[in-house]
């Protein structure tokens, strides 16, 4: 093969490449449902704004339901699947069970939208989508969210054990995680920033309010004994704010926090620590609106994880089921 008949293949294999990237790419999409389904997007607003009103926590459980779905096997909804014959439940891998919340809220979406428009606006979407709507409901920042996404037909209980990040993290540990999913560090701080509303349990930072460390406050420590007890196995459920000062408003008091030593869970305070991120929290501690556009932009990134589309998957008829004829 000459020289110029050589340039000419690999010429039209990148133009192959270009139009199969520019396919991929067009699959999700801000305006997906335009022409199939106008009032998907103001439906499911209504539906989580209700759902927000009516317990504000719920903001916090729905980003992060968002999250843990995104980090096992991509934004597919497989964290919405009940367990069946053929697999079992991601809602029972140690990093949810009793701990990942709002299904209802997604279910309760996911039968309005049924209402207007059958079969056509996945799970995977609705749950994006519930999202940035909990961000926007407790003043938190808003974004564009990309659609196409589909439902996955399984779910994977061993990946939610692997590829979730735990709140006993080090700092190598969480920036690892995060880079798997394509994530850079700055991206994995925002996103933690969501942990300025919201609530965890005791089981999850007794040993960081008993430790006597040098790394956390120690009157933020005696306060949030007073609701945990030290011995494990008593008062494993109950709840403390994640931020201490404005629990149910969306804004960069949890980066103040952790330069006060008050980060509530190990995998808070590591972020800064004298490690590498901790320019990033003192800058977000500084810049409010720095933070709250990173995270939307972290955001929508995530939300570009690994998503099913064109044939690939299914829509489900409700979010905890895979569709049987």
């Amino acid at each position: 093969m000459d020289s110029f008949a050589a340039k000419g293949v690999i010429f039209s294999v990148l133009v192959l490449l270009l139009l199969a990237n520019i396919q991929c790419e067009a699959y999700l999409s801000p305006k997906f449902y335009d022409g199939t389904c106008p009032k998907a997007l103001s439906t499911i607003r209504n539906s989580i704004r209700r759902a927000v009103s009516r317990e504000r926590r719920m903001a916090a459980s729905l980003i992060r339901l968002h999250f843990h779905d995104c980090f096992v096997q991509g934004c597919d909804g497989s964290v919405l699947l009940d367990a069946t014959s053929s697999f079992q439940s991601e809602k029972t891998a140690p990093a949810n069970r009793n701990s990942v919340r709002g299904f209802e809220v997604i279910e309760a979406a996911k039968r309005e939208v049924e209402k207007i428009c059958p079969g056509v606006v996945s799970c995977a979407d609705i749950l994006s989508v519930a999202a940035r709507d909990a961000s926007v409901a407790v003043g938190g920042p808003t974004w564009q969210v990309k659609l196409g996404r589909r439902d996955s037909t399984t779910a994977s209980f061993s990946l939610a054990q692997t590829d979730l990040p735990s709140p006993f993290a080090s700092l190598s540990d969480l920036i690892s995680k995060f880079a798997a999913k394509g994530l850079s560090a700055r991206e994995m701080v925002a996103l933690s920033g969501s942990h300025t509303i919201g609530q965890a349990q005791c089981f999850v930072f007794r040993n960081r309010i008993y430790s006597n460390g040098t790394d956390i406050d120690a009157g933020f420590a005696s306060t949030r004994r007073r609701q945990c007890p030290a011995a494990n196995g008593v008062g494993d459920s109950k709840l403390a704010p994640l931020d201490l000062v404005t629990p149910n408003s969306f804004d960069n008091n949890y980066f103040k926090n952790l330069m006060r030593k008050k980060g509530l869970l190990i995998s808070d305070q590591v972020l800064f620590s004298g490690g590498s991120t901790d320019s990033i929290v003192s800058e977000y501690s500084k810049n409010p609106r720095t933070f709250l556009s990173d995270f939307a932009s972290a955001m929508v990134k995530m939300g570009d994880i690994e998503p099913l589309t064109g044939q690939n998957g299914i829509i489900r008829k409700i979010c905890s089921a895979v569709n049987y004829k």
